[in-house]
């Protein structure tokens, strides 16, 4: 009797035993592959953001803001390109944002979010017109953008976003790295 209960279970575990040692050898077949795409990916929105630099390096200040996840110095003084991760109504939000060496944010773009469909997303989505509003801005002017009604949550959290890149650029600056 008991062996009747024993044997589907062995089998069971060592199917998922197996298949779980597939998975894992899938995984580190693909793994340089996905880091590679990432990285590529990395670079075309840090060029987006900070047009005139052709290149990057990436800065590892003392202190940065908690939710500030990158720094990134533009080649030729041309600026700087900021990560910020920030929450949202829906979780968190991760921009990315590029500022001219004169203070002015050049472009910001969302890299992930998972804000509402139709309600959060008028504010996070890339295609909705908000974050080009903040182009051209600086730290003194950005507050003056107006949140979204309906999606003040979300529209507050990519302001929030936004102060931190400018809180950022500002220690950078300051402590010349």
């Amino acid at each position: 009797m008991m062996k009747d209960i024993v044997k589907p279970i062995a089998v069971l575990a060592g199917i998922c035993l197996v298949v779980t040692a597939l998975l894992a050898f899938v995984n580190q077949l693909t793994l340089p592959v996905i880091v590679a795409a990432e990285e590529k990916a990395a670079a075309a929105a840090r060029s987006e953001v900070l047009s005139a630099a052709k290149d990057f390096k990436r800065l590892t200040p003392e202190y940065l803001p908690e939710g500030v996840t990158e720094v990134y110095e533009g080649s030729d003084g041309s600026g700087y390109v900021i990560l910020v991760q920030v929450k949202g109504y829906g979780g968190v939000i991760r921009l990315i944002a590029g500022i001219r060496s004169d203070g002015t944010l050049e472009a910001i773009k969302t890299l992930s979010h998972s804000e509402t469909t139709g309600v959060g997303t008028k504010a996070v989505d890339n295609n909705s017109g908000y974050r080009d509003r903040f182009a051209g801005t600086t730290a003194d002017s950005y507050q003056q953008i107006d949140t979204i009604s309906g999606a003040t949550i979300s529209s507050t959290a990519y302001k929030k976003g936004v102060g931190l890149i400018f809180d950022a650029y500002r220690i950078v600056k300051e402590a010349g790295v």
